[in-house]
């Protein structure tokens, strides 16, 4: 059974930094594109980053690039999301999902980040 289990929400200030984890389960980490999925209240999904199923080819939307780093550990079986410089409107639900040719066919139960002063 395929799982990912998000964990690193919390609450932080404007400026703060957080960085968030994916553990994966039930199948072969290393041969899938991770991806990671915001959504913020009374939003529809937003997509964040996506990294290569080697760790070798990293991509952004604008709205975080240059403070958002998405990272992973195959011998681990986990992808991150370090965010950095973070903004009230990085406030969402954060998901990690599973990339299977152009589709996002699994996703885990998400982690909470609130960026408030």
């Amino acid at each position: 059974e395929v799982q990912l289990v998000e964990s690193g929400g919390g609450m932080v200030q404007p400026g703060g930094s957080l960085r968030l984890s994916c553990a994966a389960s039930g199948f072969t980490f290393s041969s899938y594109d991770m991806t990671w999925v915001r959504q913020a209240p009374g939003k529809g999904p937003e997509w964040v980053s996506t990294i290569n199923f080697g760790g070798g080819s990293t991509y952004y939307a604008d709205s975080v690039k240059g403070r958002f780093t998405i990272s992973r550990d195959n011998t681990k079986n986990t992808t991150y999301l370090q965010m950095n410089s973070l903004k009230p409107e990085d406030t969402a639900q954060y998901y990690c999902a599973r990339r299977t040719g152009s589709y996002l066919e699994y996703w885990g139960k998400g982690t909470l980040v609130t960026v408030s002063s």
